[in-house]
C-alpha cells in the first residue's frame, strides 16, 4: 500500500453518519492522517462534539440523507471547501429487527430510507463531480446480513441486500469514468449498532414469533461484546482507496467471512440440486 501520510496522497473525502460507530473512527482516523473530510450527520452539534476538532481540513456538516436537495447543499460545501471530491463513504444507516409481519409500513420505509435511498442521494449527487474529474472512489458500507442474513432480520436484510446489488451493478455503471466502487460487508464489531440509538425493534410485537423474540434478544445480549475492533476496520476500510486495483466485495471479520462462505456453500448446492429443472424451461425442439 502506498503512505498515506504523504502529501500526494492527500485526497477529500465525504462520509455519512460520522458522529458514532464506526463512521467517527473513520472521520478520526482521516483528520489524524491530514486528509481533507466533509463529515455529516443529522444533528451538527452532536458531530462537532464527537469529533471534537477545529481543524482547516474539517467541514462538518448536517445533512438528511433522505432529502436530495440537502444532500446536494453538502456535495457543493465540500466541492467549495476543498475543490473536488475523492472518495464517498456511505457509512449511515441503522439496524431494524423484527419480523415483516410485526413491522409496520412506516417502520420499514424509514428503515429502506435510511439505508438505501439515502446512500442513492448521495451517490446520485456525487456522481456529476466524479464523472467531471474522471476519477474517485464510492465505498459503501453493507453488512453480512446483506449476503448471509439471520433470524429476525428480514427487513434490514432487504437494505443491505439492495446496497449489495446496487453496488455490484454501480461499479460496471461508472467504470468507464474512471470511478471505483467497494461495497463493504462487515460482521459484529463493537461500536453502537446495538444499542437503543442505532437499533429499530418492532414495537408491535407478536408473541407466535418465539424464534424470531428469542433471536432478536440474543443478538441485543451481544452488545459490547463483539469481536470485531472498529479501528480496525476504519483503518481497513481507508486502506482500500489507496489501493491501485480496490476490490469490489470486502468482507470485515472472521464472523461476516464464515458466515458468506458457509452461504456460499448452501446456494452451490440447492441451485446443483435443481440443475435439471433450472436448464429444462426452453422450447422443445
Amino acid at each position: 500500500m502506498q503512505n498515506i501520510n504523504n502529501t500526494n496522497n492527500k485526497k477529500t473525502w465525504f462520509v455519512t453518519g460520522a458522529s458514532k460507530g464506526l463512521g467517527l473512527s473513520l472521520v478520526k482516523q482521516l483528520l489524524a492522517l491530514g486528509q481533507n473530510l466533509a463529515a455529516t450527520s443529522r444533528n451538527l452539534a452532536e458531530l462537532v462534539i464527537a469529533v471534537g476538532s477545529t481543524a482547516d481540513n474539517f467541514l462538518p456538516i448536517e445533512v438528511d440523507l433522505a432529502n436530495e436537495d440537502s444532500v446536494g447543499c453538502a456535495m457543493h460545501q465540500t466541492k467549495k471547501a476543498f475543490g473536488r471530491i475523492d472518495v464517498v463513504i456511505n457509512n449511515a444507516g441503522y439496524g431494524i429487527g423484527g419480523s415483516i409481519e410485526e413491522l409496520t409500513d412506516k417502520e420499514t420505509r424509514n428503515s429502506f430510507d435510511v439505508n438505501v435511498f439515502g446512500m442513492l442521494n448521495v451517490i446520485r449527487m456525487v456522481m456529476p463531480y466524479m464523472r467531471y474529474q474522471q476519477a474517485g472512489h464510492i465505498i459503501n458500507i453493507s453488512s453480512i446480513a446483506g449476503f448471509a442474513p439471520g433470524i429476525g432480520w428480514s427487513v434490514y436484510a432487504a437494505t443491505k441486500f439492495a446496497v449489495e446489488g446496487l453496488s455490484t451493478v454501480l461499479a460496471e455503471d461508472v467504470r468507464e469514468f474512471g470511478v471505483n466502487v467497494t461495497v463493504v460487508a462487515p460482521g459484529a464489531f463493537r461500536t453502537s449498532f446495538l444499542t437503543p440509538d442505532s437499533i429499530v425493534i418492532a414495537k408491535n410485537r407478536i408473541e407466535d414469533y418465539k424464534v424470531v423474540a428469542e433471536s432478536l434478544k440474543r443478538y441485543q445480549g451481544y452488545d459490547g461484546q463483539q469481536a470485531g475492533d472498529p479501528e480496525k476496520a476504519a483503518a481497513a476500510i481507508i486502506n482500500v482507496a489507496f489501493t491501485q486495483n480496490p476490490p469490489l466485495h470486502l468482507l470485515l471479520g472472521a464472523d461476516a467471512y464464515d458466515r458468506a462462505m458457509a452461504q456460499l456453500e448452501r446456494l452451490e448446492k440447492e441451485f446443483r440440486f435443481n440443475e435439471e429443472l433450472s436448464k429444462s424451461m426452453a422450447y422443445s425442439a
